[in-house]
């Protein structure tokens, strides 16, 4: 399987957990807000703030919360000092997990996430433990009647993408993180609407979890998405393809 593991198709066909949850707003603001202190307010002349405003614009957040937000990152208005920590783990069966965090307490953050491993069958590990096994990548997906093959491969790799992929209903279109925009600009230019993208970590090898150890995996995931500090999870487990319970 090329591209995500099957936790990001299980996370797509629940409804966009972030946005059922209501926490994709507070987590756009805080990694504009991180991205504007990290690196200047100065959009063009910063990529990752970029990539944080259009993700934001992607979701529709007004212009004035993504001004604000980078204004607090900036220091021109007052705000919360987040710490950027990435913490790495094992889930049930062995799979690989890493989970961003963006968080004003280091301390409840840790115990958060030491907690939610425990419970539910993983644990946490080394800093470098599974980072090895992940490469950043931007990832689009495009459903399958939006484009043929052949037309989709010509505008996406005369825009710099690395490789499409036929994912069963959709197309997975694989990037360098420098060529996400580019690519992502050029199929809204051909008239083609993305199903999803995002610059995310993608896994060279995958574990592959079945039954009770698969269900148990899932619960960690959701767990660790659910916390308040947690900004992205991404994990090497695979599955067959099955009903997703919401």
């Amino acid at each position: 399987m090329s591209g995500h593991s099957k936790w990001a198709t299980i996370k797509h066909k629940k409804g966009a957990l972030d946005a059922k949850r209501g926490k994709i707003f507070t987590r756009l603001i805080k990694e504009i807000t991180i991205a504007a202190k990290l690196g200047g307010g100065d959009v063009d002349g910063n990529p990752r703030l970029r990539g944080a405003v259009a993700a934001a614009k992607a979701e529709n957040m007004p212009s004035e919360n993504i001004k604000r937000a980078i204004q607090r990152g900036t220091g021109e208005l007052e705000g919360v000092s987040y710490e950027e920590i990435t913490y790495e783990g094992y889930g049930p069966g062995g799979a690989a997990i890493i989970v961003d965090v963006l968080t004003d307490n280091k301390n409840r953050a840790v115990s958060e996430i030491r907690h939610a491993f425990s419970k539910n069958g993983g644990n946490l590990g080394a800093e470098g433990a599974v980072a090895w096994m992940f490469t950043t990548k931007g990832v689009i997906t495009v459903p399958k009647d939006a484009a043929s093959e052949e037309k989709l491969t010509e505008i996406v790799l005369e825009a710099g993408a690395e490789d499409l992929s036929d994912q069963g209903e959709s197309w997975e279109i694989l990037t360098d993180p420098k060529d996400f925009e580019a690519v992502t600009n050029a199929l809204k230019s051909a008239g083609i609407t993305p199903e999803t993208a995002q610059v995310t970590k993608v896994a060279s090898t995958y574990t592959k979890l079945e039954g009770s150890q698969a269900n148990a995996m899932i619960r960690l995931l959701e767990t660790l998405e659910d916390l308040d500090d947690t900004q992205n999870v991404y994990s090497n487990f695979d599955m067959d393809e099955a009903p997703v319970a919401s």
